[in-house]
């Protein structure tokens, strides 16, 4: 089994650091880990990063857009139309809430966790409270 790309960045850091040339240390990583090894390729591109005074190996923050139509706000107006009632579909509760069909069902799905069952939606794991106001 080969060691996890982060116990692998630490060495690299120290062989960096020591001035010893990428191609020694490919070659090292290649005796080490056989067919398990990172690339060369990889190797001189850690290299360059951390000439570059790079210090972590990690993603750092990206700009981009912020999520918008699925915050706080529109989950709760989601969250009440649906309890409102659960016969009605995607399509229309997301054109009455004025809200992508895509954004209402990732709010569904991954935020509130309900599913659809016999054409209602119902959380997917049942309170107390719920299993007492279905009996």
């Amino acid at each position: 089994m080969s060691t996890p790309i982060k116990d692998r960045s630490e060495p690299l850091c120290v062989f960096f650091s020591k001035g010893i040339r990428p191609s020694e240390f490919h070659k090292q990583l290649a005796e080490t880990y056989g067919k398990g090894a990172m690339s060369r390729l990889r190797v001189y591109q850690w290299y360059a990063w951390f000439g570059e005074g790079q210090t972590s190996l990690n993603d750092g923050l990206k700009s981009g857009r912020p999520k918008t139509s699925t915050n706080e706000e529109n989950t709760t107006r989601v969250d009440e139309h649906t309890k409102c009632d659960r016969r009605m579909k995607i399509r229309e509760i997301a054109l009455k809430l004025e809200i992508p069909k895509n954004t209402f069902h990732e709010i569904v799905h991954n935020t509130l966790w309900y599913r659809k069952v016999s054409a209602r939606w119902v959380p997917k794991m049942l309170t107390e409270d719920h299993k007492l106001l279905k009996a």
